[in-house]
């Protein structure tokens, strides 16, 4: 009955008891000896059905006695059945054994004696093939009813399984995930804090010798120093990111923060690029996310700046707005539309952060020379 799929629950069993209520009415019509009584007991007893989900011993013990009646007074054979059937499988689906048992009998023993004492046309032969008949009916009824208990419960236990995987199944996963972030960790430790440590230290030893001679040290080389030390900070502090599994977004990069964007420009600064900078706005507390992405593009650009526009100047404006933080990078270097720059890592690095954040990211020539990056970082949760 697929058309009742969508249907409330107590709809279908009504129009069930009202279909089986209709069929006996009928049965009652033709029967000679049925009166007002019997279409009462058919009435009681079919309507009962609307309960065979909720309480399914209610429809087994008021339809047996219903039917019972009906069958003994108007003796209307099999169809006196029926609702107690429909009762028997409702009982055993519920997990109910003993009761149905008790039912079949007691309506199957009382009709096969009514049958025998008052038969004057059917020979006890013939009655008692019927009634045996009807047994089968009822036991095919019990069995039924087992069936697809047991498949129900069978359904739910293969659903739940299937959960069970699919929970396993993330667990896997993370812990994979975790594995996977503890090897790039190692990695990046094995291959780069060591390469970063020489050079930091052999910048160290190169400034203290030149202070011992007296000599000048170049600007370069404190750059190099200073460098070096800021990459191993950063450094660190991304390694225990990816050893943290409870700091997902990040958040314990502090070093990659606006409030540290003066020593950023410093450094640039020292490297010999002439760099300003502008913020406008209130300023106030970022989202991590936002407030790191903001800076890694101050710092590409800026690096950018220093590789590929030599002798440019550098100009950095934040804007501190109440929906959004925008920030941007200006030099004046010869970068033109008419000879655009390949786009490389670094601005795709840029656009994939200020994407993920729902934000939008201008990087491109000026008209009048030089290039720009403009990112606009949404404030809020990223659409």
């Amino acid at each position: 009955m697929t058309f009742l799929r969508g249907w409330h629950p107590l709809a279908v069993d009504s129009a069930l008891a009202a279909v089986v209520a209709l069929m006996l009415a009928a049965t009652v019509l033709v029967t000679p000896q049925a009166g007002v009584l019997d279409l009462a007991a058919i009435l009681v007893g079919s309507l009962s059905l609307v309960a065979w989900r909720r309480a399914p011993l209610v429809p087994l013990v008021v339809g047996t006695i219903s039917m019972l009646v009906f069958s003994v007074h108007a003796q209307p054979g099999p169809p006196a059945a029926f609702p107690v059937l429909m009762a028997v499988f409702a009982a055993v689906w519920a997990g109910h054994l003993l009761l149905p048992a008790l039912a079949s009998a007691v309506f199957l023993g009382v009709s096969l004696a009514v049958s025998l004492a008052t038969a004057t046309g059917q020979s006890p032969k013939d009655i008692v093939q019927g009634t045996t008949l009807l047994l089968g009916w009822f036991l095919a009824s019990g069995v039924t009813a087992t069936v697809t208990r047991q498949r129900q419960a069978y359904l739910e236990q293969v659903e739940q399984r299937a959960l069970e995987a699919e929970r396993t199944r993330e667990e896997v996963a993370r812990r994979r995930a975790g594995e996977e972030r503890l090897r790039i960790a190692r990695e990046l430790h094995d291959s780069l804090t060591h390469s970063i440590s020489v050079i930091k230290v052999q910048a160290g030893v190169a400034v203290h010798l030149a202070r011992k001679r007296g000599e000048e040290v170049p600007g370069a080389l404190v750059a190099i120093q200073e460098a070096s030390g800021d990459a191993m900070r950063e450094l660190r502090a991304t390694l225990e990111v990816l050893r943290d599994t409870d700091d997902p977004d990040g958040s314990g990069a502090q070093d990659s923060r606006l409030d540290r964007l003066d020593d950023l420009v410093d450094r640039a600064r020292s490297t010999g690029l002439a760099a300003t900078v502008t913020i406008s706005g209130v300023r106030h507390e970022l989202p991590p996310e936002v407030d790191r992405a903001a800076y890694r593009i101050v710092q590409e650009a800026l690096t950018n700046v220093s590789r590929h526009a030599g002798g440019a100047a550098a100009s950095v404006r934040v804007d501190y707005g109440g929906d959004e933080l925008v920030v941007q990078v200006d030099d004046d270097g010869l970068a033109s539309r008419n000879a655009p720059p390949v786009p490389g890592v670094g601005l795709l690095g840029m656009r994939e952060r200020v994407t993920a954040l729902g934000g939008r990211l201008r990087a491109e020539p000026r008209p009048e020379g030089g290039f720009t990056v403009r990112a606009e970082l949404p404030l809020g949760e990223p659409t």
